[in-house]
């Protein structure tokens, strides 16, 4: 697996800016929805033929970088 994000793209002409792949017309977070409703990889890659593996990790890769530079305060209700 590559630890570059070269795959994922901001354009903001594309989808308001959001982080697509390769440029298209598909979100990281769309990509990452698909996955968290309990698709498989393998059944988003059947499902949007045009994607491909290494699409997919490298959404997983720039989502936990993202992530991983928040500090979020979460209270229990």
């Amino acid at each position: 697996m590559s630890n570059k994000l070269d795959r994922i793209t901001v354009n903001p002409n594309v989808c308001l800016g959001k982080p697509t792949i390769r440029g298209m017309r598909i979100t990281v977070g769309f990509v990452l929805k698909l996955l968290a409703s309990n698709l498989s990889i393998q059944e988003v890659l059947e499902a949007y033929p045009e994607l491909e593996d290494e699409d997919i990790r490298q959404a997983l890769n720039y989502a936990a970088w993202v992530v991983s530079d928040r500090i979020i305060d979460i209270t229990s209700a």
